[in-house]
């Protein structure tokens, strides 16, 4: 799946994406049996990276993610939902009684792609990715648009407090799902 490949994700796929993901989440916190998926879809049957985020209202209820997967999209999706629910250290887990409020976006990613300038970098459809001596920072597309940074601001909130010459940065694109 080429960059152009995620954006056009068919509407049916991404319907079925965002429906495995409720599924999973409201069957792993209602203690029932993960729902046995048989997706056909091959756009979903592919290896992507993806981060699903969890909102009540506009307040982020957690976000977990893959920058790649060694499983296919809808899997990936089915872990993550689970993950975010239940392991983001910033929160508490989700109950199940907070189901009828949480809204579920999930971002489908494309590889990862060296940055070789600031100046390519794209406001609300680039995401940033750094990595230095085993420490490593992403923030999705949406997160700059959100805050209104420049690219440098992009960049810096990023890298934190990494010193540039001996970091690696990738950026990426990604569709964004939402319930």
């Amino acid at each position: 799946m080429a960059i152009d490949d995620v954006k056009q994700l068919s509407a049916e796929s991404q319907r079925l994406l965002l429906e495995v993901a409720r599924k999973t989440i409201e069957s792993h916190l209602n203690q029932e049996s993960r729902p046995k998926s048989q997706i056909f879809d091959t756009e979903l049957l592919v290896r992507r990276g993806l981060f699903v985020v969890l909102k009540m209202g506009e307040e982020l209820r957690g976000c977990i993610g893959y920058i790649t997967s060694q499983n296919s999209l809808y899997q990936t999706v089915a872990q993550a939902v689970v993950g975010v629910a239940t392991k983001d250290s910033r929160f508490e887990p989700v109950q199940a009684k907070e189901l009828v409020e949480i809204e579920i976006e999930s971002s489908v990613l494309t590889p990862l792609e060296g940055l070789q300038k600031v100046g390519d970098i794209e406001i609300g459809a680039n995401g940033l990715y750094i990595t230095q001596e085993g420490q490593s920072g992403l923030l999705l597309p949406q997160v700059a648009a959100s805050y209104g940074w420049d690219r440098s601001q992009f960049l810096q909130r990023t890298c934190g407090n990494t010193r540039l010459p001996d970091t690696e940065i990738y950026f990426f694109n990604s569709k964004i799902l939402v319930e």
